[in-house]
């Protein structure tokens, strides 16, 4: 008996504008890096072009850390090779939980088996300084992790002063700034923390499937100390640390490194595509100028809210720690707020994000990040956005959105 065959059509999505909270549409220059042919993984070229990588991420990172790399996978791949590179089973881990993405901490923490302690924080709100040292002082964490800008709150931790304390009580700190590297200054060397990964596929204006991290010498001791090379790949003089291995082969640090090190020891194969699309994103940011960056989404941000005002339209949290990348604005009454977006994907081709948890069917969270934090794509988002609450029913000023945002942009 034959089976049927699906033949399918040739992938052709719809140019569509995605200003939710990540993915994001990809710099074209990303796009054309990726479609370079593959090489083979220890050649002289393909070194080259990791070595290279390092050392723009240096750059975004605002750091000198020697252990600055790429985790094939998406960003969530960063996040577990750091958590399961610094955590043996029963260690003691202190997570600041504030949205989302500080619950996911706690998953993968379980899943290790690390005993955890939380300092809980309601949706909207940032942990203070005096909250964290309390909860080190109560709880003698191996580990501190927390997310640097939570896109499911659209708010941005101070994390300043926030290393130095971690290294007054001998704790190891781990940074998620998935939605906040290549937009907002990740301080990676002024915050002392020790590390910090992220993702292409928000401010970076890449795709998704690279996590960028970057490692302090101090972690990096602590994770060789862990060391355990597979059986295929050792040498005869090859030795293993003396701590418990980590948990993970693929997300095994200690052997990541020593692939992106000298050794190229035999790890993985590299994501080559990848490889390329992350030195490309990071080559823009730094041709274009890290303050320079920081200050066009922030730019984007500032006018993203005041259309959003003009429209009669309340922002979700504070200003003083929202995110300049990712805006939350509360639903009018009466306003169905996926027939909404329906609308604006449907009738504009653009898209907008939903919330999660306690925030579900109360906020839309509008991001203008990376390639998309530009003047013409917030007024396009806006002005889109505008007359589609019209049509639903919200009172509202025709015009005075996008007026709001050009004088926010100074036009």
């Amino acid at each position: 008996m034959l089976m049927t065959q699906n033949i399918f059509g040739q992938i052709d999505p719809p140019s569509r504008m995605l200003m939710g909270p990540g993915p994001v549409n990809v710099h074209p220059r990303v796009l054309r890096a990726m479609a370079a042919d593959m090489l083979g993984q220890f050649d002289p070229e393909m070194t080259t072009y990791m070595n290279q990588t390092m050392a723009l991420y240096r750059t975004v990172f605002m750091t000198e850390n020697r252990w600055t790399l790429l985790v094939d996978g998406t960003a969530r791949a960063g996040i577990e090779a750091a958590l399961v590179s610094l955590l043996e089973p029963g260690a003691r881990l202190l997570i600041v939980r504030a949205g989302r993405f500080g619950l996911l901490l706690s998953e993968i923490a379980q899943r290790i088996g690390a005993e955890i302690f939380t300092i809980d924080i309601p949706w909207g709100e940032v942990a203070t300084l005096k909250q964290i040292e309390d909860g080190i002082i109560a709880h003698r964490p191996h580990v501190l992790a927390c997310i640097h800008g939570d896109t499911s709150t659209t708010m941005a931790q101070p994390l300043d002063g926030v290393g130095e304390l971690c290294r007054r009580y001998d704790v190891l700190s781990y940074v998620d700034a998935t939605a906040t590297l290549g937009g907002m200054p990740v301080a990676t060397d002024r915050w002392g923390v020790d590390i910090v990964t992220g993702g292409l596929q928000k401010c970076m204006g890449g795709p998704p499937g690279s996590s960028p991290i970057t490692i302090s010498d101090r972690a990096a001791d602590y994770i060789m100390s862990r060391r355990h090379v597979e059986a295929g790949i050792r040498g005869a003089n090859t030795t293993d640390g003396m701590r418990p291995r980590i948990a993970s082969n693929y997300f095994d640090l200690a052997m990541i490194m020593e692939y992106w090190s000298e050794q190229r020891l035999n790890h993985h194969t590299e994501a080559t595509s990848m490889l390329y699309a992350a030195r490309e994103a990071a080559r823009i940011m730094v041709e274009e100028g890290v303050e320079a960056r920081f200050a066009r989404h922030a730019a984007a941000s500032r006018a993203m809210g005041a259309g959003l005002r003009a429209m009669g339209l309340t922002l979700f949290g504070s200003d003083e720690h929202r995110m300049t990348n990712v805006t939350g604005v509360y639903i009018p009454d009466g306003i169905d707020g996926e027939r909404v977006r329906t609308r604006m994907r449907d009738d504009f081709e653009i898209e907008i994000g939903s919330a999660f948890g306690p925030l579900q069917g109360r906020i839309w969270r509008i991001g203008a990040m990376g390639y998309n934090a530009a003047k013409n794509r917030v007024l396009l988002t806006l002005g889109a956005l505008e007359a589609v609450l019209r049509h639903e029913g919200h009172n509202l000023v025709s015009g005075r959105a996008v007026d709001a945002a050009l004088a926010a942009y100074g036009a």
